[in-house]
């Protein structure tokens, strides 16, 4: 069951950026929220607008050179042949850094600021932080953002879901929603960033999001005075988000080792020394390269809930059931029956809760971090990339042909310049040989590739493809370039946040199960008052 996209449909990721000391590069798109904003900018204040881009970008590395579009498509469809491998990590992280990779990468003025932007606006909207303006938007006060909050200006508003036989209609379990509905029009969610809402897994890591926050905002003493109430839950917010980011993610992601010496020893190759109040860049190696890690995460088919259980919550289902890439089933808002399980996607007996466990058999494994996509990333539904009618059923469907492209209109850095580029910055990683490279360890297999076409590939591999084979090396985790560029930037991330535990190194988290302790389960358990009847409300 794959949508069928409108003209309308927004993009999902940008073929424009604007790069600190190259300016735009890249094919500049009519739906890319830079574009717009400069344009808009141009028109109401008769103003160079690349001068004051909506969101910057930076190049920690040297440049690269583009790889030829036969090789990327070979490659491309090697990644998304064959069967992919479960690894050790929980499914829900995949959506969880979904959710994360849409807050680092959020361009706040396209929620802010009204309908006049002015250069400084748009300096201040800038936003690669981990500070959950994804979520927030630009607060309660501003006269857009004012719509995704309650009449108290200190909670975010929430969704209700749509009775389908006997699974009742549930207030807190969709995204809030605004708009007609119907078939023929999904009703859009009112949230401050749309890609939230392309696919049902990541919408409903942000409806869960939102529950955390109106609780933090329940839990404030009384004595909180109501004009301070929304900014005190925030700040708390963030710090527990970060604080679960720093021990718990990061550490399923990458070595730990790495994440330890950076946030220990700080940053060798991204923005080291800045001003900690600085607002951050987004380095290009990190965004286009090393984070789309999770791309190899993503499974075909999950246990989703006792009403699609045993693999019957498609990937195809995913992007059906949600606003951006499908039409939520026809409903106005999510039917009930496809409420998340937390229970499938997360393990709650590391937080102490063995009585939170699903059904046997019934637990959800993400895909091991390596070189494989599974196949239906091969075909995108065209609404969750803003494409064109057009590119259905092709190459330019084909998520991994995507990566890859998207690497060459930027020039970015082979695998090889970073490991180079690392070393001399001080960071000890070897590079990949050739031979590791080509082989891996029960990945992309590219023996689909001429000897010409594999010695140009081996010899300026793809940064994506150089990290993921990186993990795929070591087990299913990054490591080497790949876990130094993702550890680093969520550094820098966290640093330049309005609130942050890398400049308040005092803080220590208090709503966890475990004083001190905070991991997504924590979070979770939080969020839906450690109850099994909000955690799985469908039951068994």
């Amino acid at each position: 069951m794959t949508p069928t996209p409108t003209a309308t449909t927004p993009r999902h990721g940008r073929d424009v950026f604007f790069i600190e000391g190259e300016g735009a590069v890249g094919a500049p798109s009519a739906g890319d929220p830079a574009v717009s904003a400069r344009a808009h900018l141009t028109a109401t204040d008769g103003r160079a607008a690349l001068a004051a881009p909506a969101f910057r970008f930076s190049r920690v590395g040297p440049k690269g050179t583009r790889l030829p579009q036969p090789i990327a498509r070979k490659v491309a469809e090697a990644m998304t042949r064959g069967r992919s491998r479960d690894g050790s990590v929980p499914a829900g992280y995949t959506y969880l850094g979904q959710f994360v990779d849409h807050d680092l990468t959020f361009d706040a003025t396209t929620v802010a600021f009204g309908d006049h932007v002015s250069p400084a606006d748009l300096l201040q909207g800038r936003s690669p932080t981990l500070d959950l303006d994804s979520l927030y938007g630009a607060g309660p006060l501003d006269p857009v953002s004012a719509g995704f909050y309650q009449a108290d200006k200190a909670r975010l508003k929430v969704g209700r879901t749509t009775r389908i036989g006997g699974d009742v209609a549930r207030v807190g379990f969709d995204v809030p929603r605004v708009g007609t509905g119907g078939a023929a029009a999904a009703r859009k969610a009112l949230i401050p960033d749309f890609r939230n809402d392309e696919n049902l897994a990541v919408a409903q890591h942000h409806a869960a999001f939102i529950r955390f926050h109106n609780r933090v905002v329940r839990s404030l003493p009384a004595s909180v005075p109501t004009a301070e109430r929304f900014e005190r839950a925030r700040r708390k917010t963030v710090l527990h988000y970060q604080w679960m980011l720093k021990t718990d993610y990061l550490r399923r992601i990458c070595d730990g080792a790495v994440v330890t010496d950076v946030f220990r020893n700080g940053r060798k190759v991204v923005e080291p020394g800045a001003d900690p109040f600085s607002m951050p860049t987004m380095p290009v190696e990190f965004s286009i390269g090393a984070f789309r890690l999770g791309h190899s995460m993503v499974r075909e088919a999950y246990d989703w809930n006792a009403r699609f259980p045993s693999g019957s919550g498609t990937l195809d289902l995913l992007f059906f059931f949600s606003g951006t890439s499908g039409d939520l089933g026809g409903d106005p808002t999510l039917p009930s029956n496809w409420i998340a399980d937390w229970r499938r996607l997360y393990r709650f007996g590391q937080a102490g809760r063995d009585d939170l466990k699903p059904p046997a058999g019934e637990f959800n494994l993400a895909r091991r971090l390596d070189t494989r996509l599974v196949d239906p990333l091969s075909l995108l539904p065209t609404g969750s990339f803003g494409g064109a009618a057009s590119d259905g059923g092709t190459i330019r469907a084909n998520l991994a042909f995507r990566n890859l492209v998207r690497a060459g209109m930027v020039n970015l850095a082979s695998g090889q310049q970073m490991a180079a580029h690392l070393r001399s910055s001080g960071v000890p990683v070897a590079t990949l040989t050739r031979a590791q490279l080509r082989d891996g360890a029960g990945g992309a297999d590219l023996s689909g590739l001429t000897a010409t076409q594999l010695d140009t590939f081996l010899a300026d591999t793809p940064l994506w493809f150089y990290c993921l084979r990186e993990a795929e090396l070591n087990g299913g985790r990054m490591t080497g370039v790949g876990a130094r560029l993702v550890a680093e930037t969520f550094h820098r991330a966290m640093e330049g946040s309005r609130h942050s535990i890398v400049r308040s190194p005092a803080f220590r988290p208090t709503l966890g199960e475990v004083e001190g302790r905070f991991l997504m389960t924590d979070l979770l358990l939080f969020a839906f008052e450690g109850k099994k009847e909000l955690l799985a409300p469908l039951g068994d």
